[in-house]
């Protein structure tokens, strides 16, 4: 395969038809990326998790977890896009923290194990 020239982008992508252009983001918005992706794999690891909830506990305590970590994906989405997205990061911070302590309660009355709640932790960290 080609190096990339200056700009970053291959001149082909192997099979001879010109490579996908890559995507240079600004670093708020590379920062911000990372966040985003790290918060996707939280939520693609949490919805199923949620599922195996006590049915009583599932729309109480799951519902609000799983909200909380939708409005957090989108709150970094939003911060993407701001010029002074201090006060949206502020808000998902609070809106972690939460997240932090329903996990721990859930953790406590029992609904997450020991294995899944370390994890969780160690991701929310």
């Amino acid at each position: 395969m080609n190096p990339p020239d200056e700009s970053g982008v291959e001149e082909t992508g192997g099979s001879g038809a010109p490579a996908p252009e890559k995507i240079f983001l600004p670093p708020r918005a590379a920062r911000a990326g990372v966040a985003l992706e790290r918060a996707m794999l939280f939520a693609t690891w949490l919805v199923p998790v949620l599922e195996r909830f006590p049915r009583s506990q599932r729309f109480l305590l799951g519902d609000r977890l799983q909200t909380l970590t939708l409005d957090i994906i989108e709150g970094l989405i939003e911060a993407t896009y701001q010029k002074a997205p201090w006060d949206t990061l502020h808000r998902v911070n609070v809106l972690l923290e939460k997240q932090r302590v329903l996990c721990r309660l859930a953790y406590k009355l029992r609904h997450l194990d020991v294995r899944r709640y370390e994890f969780a932790a160690r991701k929310l960290g």
